[in-house]
């Protein structure tokens, strides 16, 4: 008796980190951090606390739905590559519909507490990103062109616009700003990522730019959208969205990210330290966005 307890707290143990990673934690995160600010800076004063808790709680639900999802597609895919091998499904610590019925319930309970505790905009908004991410990015445009990472970038793009509406109500000139920056920033992000494990797509026949047209290509890429970036990461100052504070830390990582494109683009070995800064630079600029919001309202 006693060893069937101890069985059971063990598998209980793993499934939950095996759901947990279902969700793609990190990812929710980032996503839930931009959707925050783009609540903060649609008002001059504090966000609601019902809005800001369950706006917040819904969408990084509806994240982790769709990351669910995600995981379900591309479980074959994931089975091939070294990087996404020991995911639950591949690894068989999770069947498909665990998968499935885990991915439906979190998406369920967003939009209903999104629609019910938020408003019915962002809900609807909401399930559009998720879908756009989960079925229409990885069940068709990840499989069918090398731009997939840029046309797919609107879902991604979205969770600082859910955070605005979850506010307000509607959709701003603001609020597809901070889309706009996200939107800009996705390809040099993923395709960092892409020319260091360009073999493992290619294994999986996945057609990422640098499988389709080679490193080289990929990386004159990222530093182009890296350029772009920065000049798209000047437009809240020149709108008078944000002020100073936030145009000295825009340049000062803008001037960080192409440091690391024009290293990448001699060398492909720094390919992950430019992911990796990747992920600090859109932090950093939303935080900066943040506190400088908060900066010009003092009194």
């Amino acid at each position: 008796m006693g060893r069937a307890i101890t069985a059971w707290a063990v598998s209980a143990r793993v499934n939950w980190r095996d759901y947990l990673a279902l969700c793609k934690i990190k990812v929710v995160a980032l996503i839930v951090f931009t959707a925050m600010v783009g609540m903060f800076l649609a008002t001059p004063g504090m966000v609601p606390w019902h809005v800001l808790l369950l706006g917040s709680l819904g969408i990084g639900m509806a994240a982790a739905s769709a990351a669910a999802i995600n995981h379900l597609v591309d479980q074959r895919v994931d089975a091939v590559m070294q990087r996404t091998r020991n995911r639950p499904l591949p690894a068989g610590h999770l069947r498909p519909t665990q998968c499935l019925v885990f991915a439906l319930t979190l998406g369920t309970l967003a939009m209903l507490m999104l629609a019910l505790g938020v408003n019915g905009l962002t809900a609807v908004l909401t399930f559009l990103s998720l879908i756009g991410y989960a079925l229409v990015y990885t069940l068709f445009l990840k499989r069918a062109t090398p731009q997939n990472i840029v046309i797919g970038g609107a879902a991604g793009a979205a969770p600082p616009v859910l955070g605005w509406t979850a506010v307000t109500g509607t959709v701003d000139p603001g609020a597809l700003l901070l889309f706009l920056l996200i939107f800009t920033w996705t390809p040099p992000h993923f395709w960092a990522l892409a020319v260091h494990r360009r073999a493992d797509y290619a294994r999986a026949g996945v057609p990422m730019l640098p499988v389709t047209h080679g490193s080289r290509f990929t990386r004159l890429q990222i530093l182009l959208y890296t350029v772009m970036l920065v000049l798209v990461s000047v437009l809240p100052y020149l709108t008078g969205m944000s002020g100073l504070l936030y145009l000295v830390g825009a340049l000062g990582l803008g001037a960080g990210f192409l440091w690391y494109a024009v290293r990448l683009l001699a060398d492909e070995a720094v390919a992950m330290k430019t992911f990796g800064y990747s992920i600090l630079y859109l932090m950093a600029l939303f935080a900066f966005l943040l506190l400088d919001h908060y900066w010009l309202i003092r009194p």
